[in-house]
């Protein structure tokens, strides 16, 4: 099965709405090992419409058109599917019915313009819509299902569980299993994944499939397989590469740094406090927005001014006059103190200069010092993040918690971040 998405609506063109649909409808095929072959996107434009219904009818087995079923006038899709295939609208009994159901449970007159709702293409089969006014509908042109679906998320979320997947489910049935393995990476860049893979296996068989999806702080590493026949061989790719990148991996799926840490010292029975100067607390947060936080996190110490470092933490006035906040002395001293304080088994600190100014030539903007460790042993490092401020914030604080992610798995190796961010003097 050839499956093809179109979105529709000027919002979507200009940036203002962010297409968040596309991404659900793939996350719901997924469920029935299929993919989206392609998507495209355009706006209120009744002739462009047109086209590309006629163009993409031509090229899929089903196309979902999402967008453009509501009661205003750049609401298009009726109209445009009706021309396509050459049949008119109809006001659908019950469409009509569904329309009218729904302003009586709100105490609404209908409309003319809700009534617009009910105008379908003649022969469209109806796609029931439990949550809002505008149902779906389907229609068969050149050998295509043709799915229209409201653009509303929380519509077209309940519409795909309640209808369209058990249709497509029931319509297309696959006798091939499908089975995608997300992988969180941490610590290593895009080309350097793809440089080791490369050198490491030179004989990757070209029936699993690699994907790369570079972000902040974690990279995506997605291993595919597309037969039955094929699982075997993806379950051996995947723990090559395990193997391979074993300290770089936080996780599959949708796992964070924090929650891979929360997991960690839940497992191990430990402790964490934080103590954050130029990150404002967001390790912290990181943390406590995991469930479950609490069994593991005992405090985070926020001393943004030398003065709360030294009453809050016990930093050293001396260590703070004679090396500055951002320095190794001062950052040891905060974890230090985060420890003795909370009591905790682990803690991390961070200092540094997020810019935008506040730089000097022995410390400029991007500057941090981390300290992670215990009681036993505490250590700390100098690293370099020269970009923008809220990009800043974000890797200090995953790299803090990468740093607790290590010393919970007893990894000792130095990651590679602590020879490539470091500034050359």
């Amino acid at each position: 099965m050839r499956l093809l998405l179109l979105m529709t609506g000027n919002e979507l063109m200009s940036g203002v709405t962010l297409d968040s649909n596309s991404s659900l409808i793939a996350q719901k095929l997924a469920q029935l090992n299929r993919q989206v072959a392609a998507k495209v996107t355009i706006g209120d434009d009744f002739a462009l419409l047109c086209a590309e219904l006629e163009r993409l009818a031509g090229l899929a087995d089903v196309l979902i058109v999402n967008g453009g079923l509501g009661p205003t006038s750049d609401d298009l899709t009726a109209e445009a599917l009706a021309r396509v295939a050459g049949v008119p609208l109809q006001e659908q009994p019950a469409a009509l019915a569904h329309l009218e159901a729904w302003c009586g449970r709100r105490g609404l007159a209908l409309n003319a313009a809700n009534r617009k709702q009910a105008l379908l293409p003649a022969g469209a089969t109806i796609v029931a819509n439990a949550v809002g006014s505008a149902v779906g509908f389907r229609l068969r042109h050149r050998g295509c299902e043709i799915v229209c679906t409201p653009g509303v998320p929380s519509e077209l979320r309940q519409m795909l569980d309640d209808e369209i997947v058990p249709w497509l489910a029931a319509e297309f049935p696959s006798s091939e299993r499908v089975v995608i393995t997300r992988m969180q990476l941490f610590g290593i860049g895009e080309s350097s994944l793809q440089q080791r893979i490369t050198e490491e296996f030179p004989d990757w068989p070209a029936h699993i499939e690699l994907g790369f999806r570079a972000g902040a702080p974690t990279l995506e590493l997605k291993v595919s397989s597309f037969r039955s026949a094929d699982e075997a061989d993806r379950v051996a790719c995947e723990q090559r590469l395990q193997a391979l990148f074993a300290e770089h991996i936080v996780g599959t799926g949708d796992t964070s740094l924090q929650r891979r840490v929360v997991e960690l010292a839940a497992a191990a029975g430990k402790r964490l406090a934080t103590a954050e100067s130029c990150t404002g607390g967001l390790i912290a947060a990181l943390l406590t927005e995991i469930p479950g936080a609490s069994q593991v996190f005992d405090a985070g110490f926020v001393t943004y001014s030398n003065r709360m470092k030294e009453s809050v933490l016990g930093v050293a006035g001396a260590s703070l006059a004679s090396h500055g906040a951002v320095s190794e002395a001062v950052v040891r001293a905060m974890a230090e103190g985060a420890l003795a304080r909370s009591g905790a088994d682990y803690a991390v600190a961070v200092s540094g200069i997020a810019g935008p100014d506040g730089g000097t030539p022995d410390k400029p903007v991007g500057t941090v010092w981390i300290a992670w460790g215990s009681e036993r042993r505490v250590q700390a490092r100098e690293l370099w993040f020269p970009v923008a401020r809220k990009l800043f914030q974000t890797m200090v604080a995953a790299t803090a918690l990468d740093l607790l992610r290590r010393e919970l798995l007893g990894i000792d190796t130095e990651p590679r971040y602590f020879r490539e961010r470091v500034r050359r003097r």
